[in-house]
């Protein structure tokens, strides 16, 4: 079972790069502040399924899947097939106690998002997991099979991502909201937001001129050096045509500049491995100043997925051995 990108007609999606880089970033935010706080904020039972539309489906799935696997049950009235599935996949989703967490979308509500995933009949079930969706399975399985699925994808979050689920508070009152843990504001709150602000708006070098403002006093900060490295990789994709991009890598496999811009694509596409793998070839195969090239783009990229991922770890062991 392998993550795809978010966007499954294989195009270029920036704003999944974006939003899942934020998510990142905002998870990573609260996970410290409730290490400070004594451990994390439990939930209450009913924060485990939830109703989600195009609006919020940036908040409630592409942030929270930062958090915890998010299942997403495609779902109609008419839908006699989702009608059997639905309460199986919400009384799973109490069962595996904040190993996942189920958001359901009505398909006739939320036609943009049915496109999004390609969708061609319902019930359809897919996941999404630090920002990038899977497909599960369609129509109405066995419980067996699901729970087989299931377990599956908490294994491939925890072991490929480091997610392991939210704590549930059991004891909460039926209704009870989640209170949303506390980010206490730093010194440069303002030129991140400003960033972010840029981000939005497409103005990749407003966006990196202020990561970079934030670094020249701490070098250190990890949500400005994950926003420069994303804002850098958005800003070199942009006006890239993908077919003729591809078309030259393919042709021409000793050609560093074709594999370093084919390597931009597949991280952006969603393709992580297909990157780290295509720049490690290419240093490999290269010497001098284009091996040197193909390095530094491969520790670029790096910096946009974050050092702790363990697809990051595997590259840089493949890198080590065709270096050294």
């Amino acid at each position: 079972m392998q993550p795809r990108n978010m966007s499954m007609s294989g195009v270029v999606d920036l704003a999944a790069v974006k939003a899942a880089g934020e998510a990142k970033v905002k998870a990573e935010q609260a996970r410290a502040e409730a290490a400070r706080q004594g451990g994390a904020v439990a939930v209450p039972p009913s924060s485990l399924v939830f109703d989600v539309d195009e609006a919020g489906f940036e908040r409630d799935v592409l942030q929270r899947s930062a958090e915890v696997p998010v299942v997403i049950d495609f779902w109609a009235e008419w839908c006699e097939p989702c009608k059997q599935l639905s309460p199986v996949l919400e009384r799973l989703a109490h069962e595996y106690s904040g190993r996942f967490v189920l958001a359901k979308i009505d398909v006739d509500a939320n036609q943009m998002l049915m496109q999004q995933f390609g969708i061609q009949g319902i019930p359809a079930v897919f996941a999404v997991v630090a920002g990038q969706a899977l497909p599960l399975f369609q129509g109405a399985a066995p419980e067996a099979q699901i729970r087989g699925t299931l377990d599956q994808l908490v294994q491939v979050a925890e072991e490929r991502f480091g997610l392991t689920g939210i704590a549930v508070d059991t004891d909460a009152e039926p209704g009870e909201e989640a209170e949303e843990a506390a980010v206490p504001e730093g010194p440069y709150d303002a030129l991140l937001e400003a960033a972010v602000q840029a981000l939005d708006a497409n103005d990749f070098a407003g966006a990196s001129e202020a990561y970079r403002s934030v670094l020249a006093d701490d070098p250190g900060n990890t949500e400005a050096k994950l926003g420069l490295a994303q804002a850098e990789l958005l800003a070199r994709v942009q006006g890239m045509d993908p077919q003729q991009v591809r078309k030259d890598a393919a042709e021409g496999p000793d050609d560093v500049r074709a594999q370093i811009a084919a390597a931009d694509l597949d991280l952006v596409g969603g393709h992580v491995e297909d990157a780290f793998g295509r720049l490690v070839e290419a240093v490999r195969r290269t010497a001098g100043d284009d091996r040197n090239a193909a390095r530094v783009r491969l520790l670029e990229l790096f910096e946009v997925i974050g050092g702790d991922d363990p697809r990051v770890t595997a590259a840089r062991s493949a890198l080590a051995r065709v270096l050294f």
